[in-house]
């Protein structure tokens, strides 16, 4: 699951090394960046299967970065004299395979060992010995979905602590096309009205079919039923859409949408 981004309101293009800052700190606060290319000595660095280096630069901040598996967090970074300054680096603890493992280990070693960062336009880079990975500003690599008229499939559920995938929650899917929403939770069809404010949705009552549900299917259908009720914080993040019930703390709906 991917964060919800604030983007910054500076835009600064720097042909030398990052070291300036406006009104808020760091050019890059605000930022998030994906990768299109790692070099090590100039040749080519091949990243593990289906992985992409991400950096989250928060407007408070605060950097998060993946590289396929764990999160890395570090809550205060330091930018100037075009250095990027990493300390007390927090990495998850989650089971990858031996690839992933050792790319988490291999980005965690270059982050907090000050590289060096530049800046053009819409394009980041940095370098460390004979290091340098080049990223693209996500919003350009990957632009936010609209919300209307998306169809957008259940990824993930997560209550509290725990985050379920299951092959019924991928049957789940909805989509809202101005005041209407229609959708299934995998068992039935629903539809209604639903209104928006800022980053609020309001669901009105759903109307569903009567087919009969038993078991994790029905006990899924309750869940989604449940939050699409009533007031729902939502935020879209290049193709994920994460609804999150105000009557339902600790409980969001994580999708993906289709482009």
């Amino acid at each position: 699951m991917s964060a919800a981004v604030v983007v910054a309101g500076l835009a600064v293009a720097l042909s030398g090394c990052g070291s300036e800052s406006g009104a808020g700190g760091s050019v890059l606060e605000g930022k998030s960046y994906l990768s299109t290319a790692v070099t090590e000595s100039g040749k080519p660095k091949q990243l593990a299967p289906n992985t992409r280096i991400q950096l989250q630069f928060m407007a408070d901040g605060r950097l998060n970065a993946n590289a396929g598996c764990n999160s890395m967090g570090a809550a205060k970074i330091s930018t100037s004299g075009g250095k990027l300054g990493v300390k007390d680096l927090a990495i998850t603890d989650m089971g990858c395979d031996a690839p992933r493992h050792a790319q988490d280990d291999w980005l965690s070693k270059l982050l907090t060992s000050e590289p060096t960062w530049k800046l053009t336009d819409d394009k980041l880079e940095l370098s460390s010995g004979t290091t340098v990975i080049s990223l693209v500003d996500r919003q350009t690599a990957e632009p936010d979905l609209v919300l209307d008229g998306t169809k957008w499939t259940l990824e993930t559920v997560i209550t509290g602590e725990t985050a379920s995938h299951s092959a019924e929650v991928a049957k789940v899917h909805l989509t809202i096309s101005g005041e209407r929403v229609t959708g299934s939770t995998g068992c039935n069809d629903f539809q209604g009205i639903v209104s928006r404010t800022g980053d609020k949705l309001t669901f009105g009552e759903l109307s569903a079919t009567l087919r009969a549900c038993k078991g994790d299917v029905a006990t899924l259908e309750k869940t989604i039923l449940g939050a699409l009720k009533g007031e729902v914080v939502y935020g879209i993040t290049s193709n994920n859409l994460q609804l999150s019930p105000t009557n339902a703390p600790g409980t969001s709906l994580a999708f993906t949408g289709t482009r």
